[in-house]
This record gives C-alpha cells, structure tokens and sequence, in this order.
C-alpha cells in the first residue's frame, strides 16, 4: 500500500493492493481498484473507525459448523488454518476475519458495524471446464459470510464487466465510485490473472490469531 495526497481532497489517500486491508480511526480516504476482486468497507458510525479489504478468492467458508463450546468474542465461525495466509488476506475468510478483528482492537463495537459491497465484474472469464467465475464465487462469498455474521450491508455494487475505483472515506463512511471502461480494465483483469497465478503457485503458511472485544 501506499499513502499519497491530491488536489480534490483535503485528507490523504492510501492506496491497498489485492491481498492487502487497512483500519483506521483518522480522517482518511483508503482507495483500491477491482476488477474480479472484492473491496469491503466495514465501519462503526458511532465511533468513526473503518476499514477496507481487497481480496481475489474464497477460501474455504462453512457457515453450518458451529462455534467451539465456551467460545466468545469473534469470530464465531471455526477456520481451518491451512485456508489463512499470515502476511497477506489473500483468501476472503482471512481478509474478512482480519478486517473485523482489526476494527474491534482499535475500539469499533461489533454490535454496530455496517458494511458497503463492491467488485466482482467478471473480468478474468471462466475456467477452462466452464466452471463458475472468480467473481461469482467472490460475489457468492462475501454476501454469504455477511448474512451469517449478522453485519448489515448498507450498499453493494458488484457484478457486471467494467472494473471500479473505490474511495472510501473512513470518518464518514462514505464511498465514491468510478467505474473504468476500455483498455484499463484489460489491464486489470490481466494484473488479476497474474495475481492469481501467483496465489496458486504460493504455499499457504503461518497462523492466524484473534482479537476479542475488551481485548487490548
């Protein structure tokens, strides 16, 4: 990521990268382009804390499997660590889990986290078995995993074949969006393909560790 400042705004811009997420409590703008990735701004209103994720694929998600007995705090879904990357949300579990957890340590109530929806343009096509698109599984996802963890989403602006732009404005909790046409969005998808690949060809290591409401 990275932190830069332009005209039209009076707050600095950090910029993620797929596979990267921020949380903050400043007056700040967090921005990121998508084509078949998925961007979550999650944010409590009551005390101006949010954060934003980039993420390009599922991982493994069961939202049936019940929580352990005595267990507290989030997340209430159990997780195979195999599924988690420790330096990077490469997978949608993680970039979710590690979003949430990041907004609660910096003091967000869980009980008040809203969240805005965005990406998922089917960019990169289908596999060579016709099986179902990057951005629908993400799409599939990130509406599941919300809808069990009981966080509202306020807006969303997924699907389609144009990639997007994305500001979100962290005090506010505001987004503004700008969808990209052309040749860009070529350059996107093939940005993806290649981030992609290199997830694949990644072995997946480390562990994952959790915050707890309280918990500092």
């Amino acid at each position: 990521m990275f932190s830069h400042r332009v005209l039209a705004y009076s707050q600095p811009i950090t910029t993620i990268k797929p596979g990267e997420y921020l949380v903050s409590q400043e007056n700040i703008i967090i921005s990121t382009v998508l084509g078949s990735c998925i961007a979550v701004a999650m944010y409590d209103a009551s005390t101006g804390i949010g954060g934003l994720n980039h993420f390009m694929l599922p991982g493994a998600f069961h939202p049936k499997r019940p929580p352990k007995p005595g267990q507290q705090g989030y997340p209430i879904i159990e997780s195979d660590p195999q599924d988690f990357l420790e330096d990077s949300a490469r997978y949608g579990m993680y970039a979710m889990e590690v979003l949430i957890n990041g907004l609660l340590h910096l003091g967000a109530r869980r009980n008040d986290l809203a969240a805005k929806v965005f990406g998922g343009a089917s960019v990169l096509g289908f596999g060579r078995d016709g099986r179902r698109t990057v951005a629908q599984s993400n799409i599939e996802f990130v509406f599941e995993y919300l809808e069990t963890e009981k966080i509202p989403i306020i807006t969303s602006d997924v699907g389609g074949y144009e990639a997007r732009k994305i500001l979100f404005f962290v005090k506010e909790g505001k987004v503004l969006l700008k969808r990209i046409k052309g040749t860009f969005t070529d350059q996107i998808a093939q940005e993806e393909h290649l981030y992609e690949e290199r997830l694949k060809a990644k072995p997946v290591d480390g562990s994952v560790h959790f915050f707890t409401e309280g918990q500092t």
